[in-house]
């Protein structure tokens, strides 16, 4: 399954859709290398740049919430630290498994909340700005 950013992911925040975007690349990366019976060859960069990016991801969220006095920030932010650990157990059980099915599995599962969370609690923080914004 091949992940995008559709018209009904879109936020309309340049920096939050472009970061989903380079999100979803990676993963799909890693899902073809796998499919193409690579994919322990590339488990490790891969897995490591998720775990980094979701981390600077969630930190821009987080930063873009702060500026603009989001009112949901606590339990986005409370989304955003169990959803980084879930990643990182992911992605530790991927090295550890070199890129099993089981472990894919997971990553799917994973990718399946962060489409839900974008396409709801994003999308509010989104609008949001553009309403202390004046757009």
């Amino acid at each position: 399954m091949r992940y995008e950013v559709t018209k009904d992911l879109e936020t309309g925040n340049t920096l939050i859709d472009s970061e989903h975007r380079q999100l979803f690349d990676m993963v799909n990366k890693l899902q073809d290398a796998c499919s193409q019976g690579k994919g322990r060859a590339q488990i490790e960069s891969s897995v490591k740049f998720l775990m980094d990016y979701v981390k600077k991801h969630f930190g821009d969220e987080d930063n873009l919430q702060k500026k603009y006095k989001y009112p949901g920030y606590d339990a986005h932010h409370r989304f955003h630290q169990s959803y980084m650990a879930q990643i990182d157990n992911a992605g530790k059980e991927l090295l550890s498994r070199n890129a099993d099915i089981t472990s894919l599995a997971e990553v799917n599962r994973l990718i399946g909340i962060l489409i839900s969370h974008i396409r709801t609690e994003d999308k509010k923080i989104a609008a949001h700005i553009q309403t202390v914004e004046g757009k």
